[in-house]
């Protein structure tokens, strides 16, 4: 497995590159850090000064060198330096030619700390992508880490609900936390997903019974000494109850795409990006019909 870091020399760049070390520690994953610097070829009305385009490219090698030598050793590791029109673009391409399983970005700037801010790259891969793409929010380089030196994952938290593509969605948790070795814990969403006007009882009602039946299918398909945790966030909007949650600094969040996503690609949906506002720790967006690769699987 490869997953790609977007990387640049800012602090999103290495909230990314932090994530993605921990995410492939994991998954026992290869890390390719790609830099995108602007097509050479694009169209301008003077012509590029050929020294200053050394320097950027020389500049920019030395960006990727620092952030290989942050990565820690038991990681293979190797960078990029990728031409495109845009970020986005580059790190789709990069993506497609390496064979990621995973893309990884930060947050944009602008966002309060330990939240998103979804910019014009992350907006893009999350609508176009063909892969998980893991978005790390402003704080994700300062986590503790383990023995090793790196930061280690601790839990994932599987956001379920009851529209299309739920119980795909809760496979990839399943096999996610199962070959991590880690904790599961499955977050229904029922009573947020419901159309307005629903009476709040009903729908908290209809939560906790979900919430049992997401419970009993977890324990047919895990092994017996993998940890499950269920829970129900309920709030007057998505963003209420994602702040009702209690929140591990190391864990992650999965969420499917929209029911508007083609197969096997992304469309980040509405729920999804409501819950963007106030979550505090990365967030995984999987693709319809897709298998997400966190954990050893050997």
């Amino acid at each position: 497995m490869r997953y790609i870091v977007g990387y640049t020399d800012t602090p999103a760049g290495r909230d990314a590159l932090a994530l993605g070390v921990r995410l492939a520690r994991a998954a026992k994953a290869r890390l390719d850090v790609v830099l995108v610097l602007s097509n050479e070829e694009r169209p301008t009305l003077v012509p590029a000064d050929p020294g200053y385009e050394r320097f950027l490219r020389e500049t920019a090698d030395g960006w990727l060198q620092e952030a290989l030598a942050s990565v820690p050793k038991d990681l293979k590791a190797k960078s990029h330096l990728v031409y495109a029109e845009s970020f986005a673009e580059g790190l789709l391409e990069a993506s497609k030619i390496l064979e990621g399983s995973l893309i990884v970005i930060g947050a944009a700037r602008g966002g309060l700390l330990g939240r998103f801010s979804l910019g014009s790259v992350a907006s893009t891969l999350l609508h176009s992508a063909v892969v998980p793409v893991a978005l790390a929010p402003d704080g994700t380089r300062d986590i503790a880490t383990d023995a090793t030196g790196g930061p280690s994952l601790t839990r994932i938290t599987c956001a379920v609900g009851t529209r299309a593509g739920a119980d795909e969605l809760l496979d990839a948790g399943i096999l996610a936390a199962r070959t991590a070795g880690i904790p599961l814990r499955l977050v229904s969403l029922v009573a947020i997903d419901q159309p307005e006007g629903a009476q709040h009882p009903d729908a908290l009602a209809r939560a906790a019974a979900h919430a049992q039946e997401v419970l009993e299918y977890a324990g047919e398909h895990l092994p017996s000494d993998l940890t499950v945790t269920t829970e129900i966030a309920t709030g007057g909007r998505v963003e209420d109850a994602v702040v009702s949650l209690d929140w591990d600094p190391g864990e992650i969040v999965l969420v499917g795409s929209s029911r508007l996503a083609q197969p096997k690609h992304l469309f980040l949906g509405s729920t999804a990006a409501k819950m963007l506002r106030e979550l505090p720790v990365p967030m995984v967006v999987v693709p319809r019909h897709s298998v997400l690769s966190i954990g050893d699987a050997s």
